[in-house]
C-alpha cells in the first residue's frame, strides 16, 4: 500500500511494487512522481528524509536534507548592522540550499531497493511529458501562491501559464522537467549534479549574481552527497518507535515528549479533553524549548541527544508541570539535559509511506520549505528550488518564518545542513511492524506525529481515525496554542483558557499526514491519508 497527497503518485508506486518492486523501489518512484504532480512541496530541487525498516528488522535512515553552498557564512543574510534583511533566506536564488533530493532516492534505491533507476524514474517522465489532469487541490495550490509564483517568469509561464492559472481537469504537462528525467534515465541520477542540469542551475545562479560570485555552482552540487544515519529509538507503553536523528529535530522532540507524557494515563482523559491537552501543550512547550538551543547538524555541533531522550531527563522536566495550570513559556527556558548524557535507555512539506507485502516499510518526508519554495524555476529544467536556508538561524535568537526561535547550534555555516522539524516515523508491536506515518507542516509536523501516536497506542484509533481526530500545537514561543477549526469543544477551551493557556486569533488546519497500519489479526494493510488535503492511499 502506498499513502500520499496525490492518488496519481500513489498509483505510481503500487505499479512498480506490481512489477517486483519493494517498498523502497516504490518510495522512491513516489518521491519522483510528486517532483512532477505536487510542485509545491514535491521536488528535484529540495531535499528529506527517509526512514526504512526491512522485513528483517533492520532500520536505517537516508538524510537528504539540503546543504548551505561553499559561499555561505554565519552573517550571510545580515546587514552592516547585524540585522536580518527582509526576505532574504526565503525569496531568491541565495534562499537555495544545495538540493539533496536526486542524491538521496538514488542512494536508498541502489542499496535498499530491487529495480533499477530508469525503472522508477520512467513513469515521472512520462507524467512530466504527456501530462496529468489537474486536481483540485493542485488548483488551489497554484492558484493560492499565484503572486508570489508571478514574480519569477519562469515561474510564471509554467505554473501560471503567464497569468492564466490551470483549472482543475486540464491537462498539466512540464516538457522541461520532463527532457532533465530523460538525461537522468539516459545518463544515471549524477547528471543531476554533474551534467547539463547541474549547468543550468549555475547559469541561473550566474545570471541571478550579475557579475558576481555565483551563490550556486557545479563544485557545490558535485560535492553533494546523502549520509546514512542510524535513527533513534524509545519505548512508549511498550511499543517501539523508531523515527529521526539530527539534523532534524523531529526525532528528538518526539521522544522528549512521549518520556513525559508517558507518565500519564492519557487513556483514562479521553482524546480532546481539558486536561489530556493541557498535558500535551506543557510536553511541547517543553520540547521546543530545548529545541531552540540545542538542536543542529550534527557533523557541525555536539547534540546531548543522549540526555534529551533520557527518561530521567523527562522525570525533570514533568515534575515541573502543574497539572492545573499553564506554565508560562516567558518562565519556561531550556532544560538542562548534560547531566543525563552518560544515561542509555530501553509548511509546505510533503510525506509518503509505503509498505509492500513483505513488511518492508518506507516512510519519507521531503520538502522546498515554503510553499514552491524560493518560487524560482531554474530556467530550461522546470525545476523549482528551495528556500532551506530560512531553516537556519540567519540571526540566532530571532523567528524564522514559522516563527521558530533557533539558537547558534543552528547558525548558518558553508556546506552545514539546516535544523528540520520532519518526522518519518515508525512503531513496532511485539516487534512487528504495527504502523507508520509522518507529515508536512513546518514546526507543526513534529506535534502532528506526537498526536497521531497517542490517539492509536492511547486512544485506541484506526490509522484513519488517529490522522483524521483534530490537532492542537504549540512551540513553545510565541506562547499560543494553534488549534483546529471545530477541533476543541467550547467547554474544553474555556477549562484551558481558565488555566491559563492562549489560543491564537483564528483557528487553522494543520498537517496532511500519511500512514499504513497492519491489522491485528488479518495481517491487511490500512492507509490512512489526511482529509485536511484530500491524499489518497492506493493499495492493491
Amino acid at each position: 500500500m502506498v499513502a500520499s497527497v496525490s492518488e496519481i503518485a500513489s498509483k505510481v508506486g503500487v505499479e512498480v511494487m506490481k512489477r517486483g518492486g519493494n517498498a523502497i523501489d516504490a518510495a522512491v518512484a513516489v518521491g519522483l512522481a510528486l517532483a512532477v504532480v505536487w510542485p509545491s512541496a514535491g521536488n528535484l530541487g529540495g531535499g528529506g528524509f527517509m526512514v526504512i525498516r526491512k522485513a528483517d528488522g533492520k532500520a536505517t535512515v537516508i538524510d537528504y536534507r539540503e546543504m548551505a553552498p561553499a559561499a555561505a557564512h554565519r552573517n550571510v543574510y545580515l546587514d552592516s548592522k547585524g540585522e536580518y534583511i527582509k526576505d532574504s533566506s526565503t525569496y531568491g536564488h541565495m534562499a537555495a540550499g544545495v538540493p539533496g533530493t536526486v542524491a538521496g532516492l538514488s542512494y536508498a534505491l541502489e542499496k535498499y531497493g530491487r529495480l533499477k533507476w530508469a525503472d522508477v524514474a520512467e513513469p515521472s517522465r512520462k507524467l512530466a511529458a504527456e501530462g496529468f489532469p489537474v486536481w483540485y487541490q493542485l488548483e488551489r495550490s497554484l492558484k493560492g501562491s499565484s503572486k508570489e509564483l508571478s514574480r519569477y517568469p519562469e515561474t510564471n509561464r509554467i505554473f501560471l501559464r503567464d497569468g492564466k492559472p490551470y483549472e482543475a481537469g486540464e491537462l498539466f504537462r512540464q516538457p522541461e522537467l520532463a527532457a532533465v528525467f530523460d538525461r537522468m534515465i539516459k545518463q544515471g541520477p549524477r547528471e543531476f549534479y554533474e551534467g547539463k542540469t547541474a549547468q543550468l542551475i549555475e547559469a541561473s545562479m550566474k545570471t541571478a549574481a550579475k557579475g558576481g560570485k555565483p551563490w550556486m555552482t557545479v563544485e557545490d552540487l558535485k560535492n553533494y552527497k546523502p549520509v546514512e544515519r542510524e535513527p533513534l529509538r524509545t519505548k512508549y507503553r511498550g511499543h517501539e518507535v523508531i523515527t529521526m536523528p539530527p539534523p532534524s529535530s523531529g526525532g528528538v522532540a518526539l521522544i522528549e515528549m512521549l518520556n513525559i507524557l508517558g507518565r500519564y494515563d492519557l487513556k483514562a482523559l479521553e482524546a480532546g479533553s481539558s486536561q489530556e491537552t493541557h498535558l500535551k501543550v506543557e510536553a511541547m512547550r517543553r520540547a521546543f524549548a530545548d529545541r531552540a538551543v540545542f538542536l543542529g547538524d550534527p557533523d557541525f555541533v555536539k547534540v546531548p541527544v543522549a540526555g534529551l531522550t533520557s527518561r530521567s531527563y523527562a522525570d525533570k522536566l514533568a515534575a515541573t508541570i502543574n497539572p492545573n495550570r499553564a506554565s508560562t513559556s516567558e518562565e519556561i527556558k531550556n532544560g538542562d539535559p548534560a547531566p543525563y548524557m552518560s544515561i542509555r535507555e530501553s509548511e509546505e512539506t510533503t510525506h509518503f509511506t509505503v509498505v509492500d507485502k513483505e513488511g518492508n516499510v518506507a516512510t519519507n518526508t521531503y520538502t522546498l520549505n515554503g510553499s514552491f519554495g524560493n518560487k524560482i524555476t531554474v530556467e530550461g529544467t522546470g525545476i523549482l528550488l528551495n528556500n532551506e536556508m530560512d531553516d537556519f538561524a540567519a540571526k540566532p535568537g530571532t523567528p524564522n518564518m514559522y516563527g521558530l526561535i533557533q539558537g547558534e547550534a543552528n547558525a548558518v555555516a558553508a556546506r552545514k545542513r539546516p535544523l528540520s522539524a520532519m518526522t518519518p516515523t515508525i512503531v513496532l508491536k511485539d516487534g512487528k511492524l504495527w504502523f507508520a506515518v509522518g507529515s508536512p507542516g513546518g514546526p507543526t509536523i513534529i506535534n502532528t506525529v506526537l498526536q497521531v501516536i497517542i490517539n492509536v497506542v492511547d486512544h485506541g484509533m484506526d490509522i484513519q481515525q488517529a490522522i483524521d481526530w483534530p490537532r492542537v500545537h504549540h512551540q513553545w514561543m510565541p506562547d499560543t496554542i494553534t488549534y483546529e477549526p471545530r477541533g476543541l469543544s467550547p467547554d474544553a477551551m474555556k477549562r484551558l483558557t481558565e488555566m491559563g493557556h492562549k489560543f491564537v486569533d483564528k483557528p487553522r488546519y494543520m498537517g496532511d499526514a500519511e500512514g499504513i497500519m497492519i491489522e491485528d489479526k488479518t495481517d491487511v494493510r490500512l492507509g490512512g491519508s489526511d482529509p485536511r488535503l484530500d491524499g489518497k492511499s492506493v493499495g492493491y
